[in-house]
């Protein structure tokens, strides 16, 4: 097969180099088989090992082998609340947390430690989504960082991601304020600043925090 090509090419010098062109193109198409177009050629995807997966916020709760009614409440609750939180840190951003969730009555109200554990305690009225996503944040560094205490211990927030954010939501002159372990607005400190636009935005301003260095 190849000495056929051979002769075609080079034995006729009397076809224009155009007419080659054209026989060559033929003879490959021929040779892809009857009825099979040749498609131009594209770029080979990346192998998979070179894909980098976004991270995700994963989480599981420790329940009692035999709850009580209380606890089996209080699971039901934690867990709504819980699911609709991590959904929304995964559907707006790319942060990564594995988290372990406890109920345990004595706790005030709820809290999240940079560990990855979030605790609830046994008001009802905590075991909101605003609380679940409020506590997320603290186990991501919101308020328990080495960064945190560099870019927040002023009072204001200092880096320039946040900064750049909120001053999108909220004009020229806004600022994420600090203290307590707490930043604002969009901080979802208290159920009141709930809104489906505010947990929104608390995710996305966390994500700059950590992409400013939180």
């Amino acid at each position: 097969m190849s000495r056929r090509r051979t002769l075609v090419s080079t034995e006729r010098p009397s076809i224009p180099w155009r007419n080659k062109l054209a026989v060559a193109a033929l003879a490959a198409a021929m040779l892809a088989g009857p009825g099979v177009a040749q498609a131009a050629p594209q770029t080979a995807p990346a192998p998979a090992q070179e894909r980098v997966a976004a991270a995700s916020i994963t989480w599981s709760l420790e329940r009692a082998s035999n709850p009580t009614a209380d606890q089996q409440d209080a699971y039901n609750r934690i867990t709504a609340a819980m699911n609709a939180a991590v959904s929304r840190y995964n559907n707006l951003s790319d942060l990564g947390k594995n988290i372990r969730v406890r109920y345990e009555p004595g706790v005030p109200t709820a809290d999240g430690n940079i560990n990855g554990t979030i605790r609830f305690g046994s008001n009802r009225s905590y075991m909101t989504q605003r609380t679940a996503l409020h506590e997320i944040a603290h186990t991501i560094g919101v308020g328990t960082s080495s960064g945190w205490s560099r870019l927040a211990g002023s009072g204001t927030w200092t880096g320039a991601q946040a900064t750049a954010l909120v001053r999108q939501y909220d004009g020229s002159g806004a600022k994420l304020s600090t203290g307590g372990g707490h930043f604002w607005p969009y901080g979802l400190n208290y159920e009141n600043e709930f809104s489906n636009t505010a947990a929104d935005r608390h995710v996305h301003i966390v994500a700059a925090m950590v992409r400013d260095g939180l």
